[in-house]
């Protein structure tokens, strides 16, 4: 092999390198915040997201609002969530883990007979960012939905949410390889630590100033102030001429 070809088989070798490491990078979904009601700058290091089959946010034209929340496990929250939603009749979507299926079927059962869509949230809340091959992430997330099924009689809906918005460009493909949706979101507040609860009036005040058209807004379910708050809410954005959607009208076409 002469000199030149032997260049070029290197600087090939090289960029392919390059390809797969970026495909591999690990990202940390994130937003930064406004306290104005405008929508937010949303991950921009992230600029490959849209090429593929994902939801970060709604249209900005359009008064709408996409509750989604995490759901791990029960500790007597997530039914009282479910009873204020059904209450305002407004829907959402729960991404679920295995725990919650296994020991609150009835709960998982509910949701879908109440109109809400249920996606998968992985088997294991692993970092999914780090998964560099498809048959990998397909026994992160095919395994929950063949128990969710065989728990409940239903078919969980084809969205996907990385565990702690850990991702890389390869997550997004693996799972729209696999008939996923990934869905992000463009609000969210420290709410998940169970012993570190904001108190509920700084809580809903915070999520009202920032709600913004096309808002997907992630909550954990489990989280008492979240329960507490989300009543007044929901009556105040909708008294404010908002509308409570479910995820899968977003499209390509409507994403930031």
């Amino acid at each position: 092999m002469n000199k030149s070809l032997s260049r070029l088989c290197i600087l090939f070798c090289f960029a392919v390198l390059l390809c797969v490491n970026a495909s591999a990078s690990g990202f940390s979904w994130y937003f930064k915040p406004r306290n104005d009601g405008k929508r937010p700058e949303l991950c921009p290091e992230a600029d490959f997201v849209d090429k593929y089959d994902a939801v970060t946010i709604g249209d900005e034209n359009a008064k709408k609002i996409y509750l989604t929340f995490d759901a791990g496990y029960e500790n007597g929250n997530v039914e009282k969530i479910l009873d204020v939603m059904k209450a305002n009749d407004v829907k959402g979507t729960f991404f679920v883990l295995p725990r919650i299926i296994e020991h609150n079927t009835d709960l998982c059962k509910r949701m879908k007979e109440e109109g809400h869509l249920v996606g998968n949230h992985s088997v294991h809340h692993k970092n999914m960012g780090m998964v560099s091959d498809i048959e990998t992430f397909r026994k992160e997330t095919q395994p929950l939905d063949d128990f969710f099924i065989e728990k409940t009689g239903y078919s969980m809906d084809k969205f996907f949410r990385p565990p702690e918005g850990a991702f890389s460009e390869n997550t997004l493909k693996f799972a729209e390889e696999l008939g996923y949706t990934t869905v992000f979101w463009s609000l969210a507040y420290a709410d998940w630590d169970n012993n570190n609860q904001m108190n509920p009036d700084k809580a809903l005040e915070l999520l009202l100033k920032r709600t913004h058209n096309g808002c997907v807004l992630l909550l954990h379910p489990t989280g008492e102030t979240n329960a507490k708050i989300l009543d007044s809410y929901i009556k105040t954005m909708k008294e404010r001429g908002y509308e409570f959607c479910l995820v899968d009208e977003i499209g390509k076409s409507t994403n930031g």
